[in-house]
C-alpha cells in the first residue's frame, strides 16, 4: 500500500514537472529558429546594403591653365556616377567637365573600388588661393576637398 502512495506521488509530481520541461523546449526552439531567421534575412540584405563612398585623393588646380585636375578613388561597394561638381558654388557643365581614367566612364560612372579622373578646364584660379571642390552623386550625396592654386 504504500508503494501505491509513493508512485501516486510520483506521478502526481511528473505531471507537474511535465509543463515546465515543454516550456523550456517551446522558448530553446523559438531561440533557435529566430536565430537562424535572422541570419538567413541578413544574408539577404548584403546586397541591398551597398554603399556609395568617394574620395576625393587629391586636386591639382593650375592658375596658368586655368584648368584643375581631381584624382577620385571609389572606395565603396556600387559603382557611383558623378551628376554635378562644383568649385565652390559654380557648378561647372558641358565641355569643362571631362571624366577620364581606367575604371571612370565618360558618363561619370566609377566602378566599386576604382579609380579616376575629372578634369575641368577654362576655369579662373588666383596662384595661392584657396578654392572649394564638390562632387554630388547620382543619390544627392556631396563629396568636398579643398585646393590651394598653384
Amino acid at each position: 500500500m504504500n508503494f501505491v502512495r509513493k508512485m501516486r506521488k510520483l506521478q502526481h509530481n511528473a505531471k507537474a514537472l511535465s509543463p515546465v520541461v515543454a516550456s523550456i523546449i517551446l522558448i530553446a526552439v523559438t531561440v533557435a529558429v529566430s536565430i537562424a531567421v535572422a541570419a538567413w534575412m541578413g544574408g539577404l540584405s548584403t546586397g541591398f546594403m551597398q554603399t556609395e563612398q568617394l574620395s576625393i585623393t587629391v586636386v591639382t588646380a593650375n592658375a596658368g591653365t586655368g584648368s584643375a585636375v581631381i584624382s577620385v578613388s571609389n572606395t565603396g561597394t556600387s559603382p557611383v556616377t558623378v551628376s554635378q561638381v562644383y568649385i565652390g558654388t559654380t557648378q561647372i557643365t558641358g565641355t569643362s567637365l571631362v571624366f577620364g581614367g581606367a575604371n571612370m566612364t565618360a558618363a561619370g560612372v566609377i566602378s566599386a573600388n576604382g579609380v579616376g579622373t575629372i578634369t575641368l578646364s577654362g576655369q579662373t584660379f588666383t596662384s595661392g588661393s584657396n578654392y572649394q571642390f564638390k562632387i554630388v552623386t547620382s543619390k544627392g550625396t556631396n563629396f568636398a576637398y579643398s585646393a590651394i592654386a598653384a
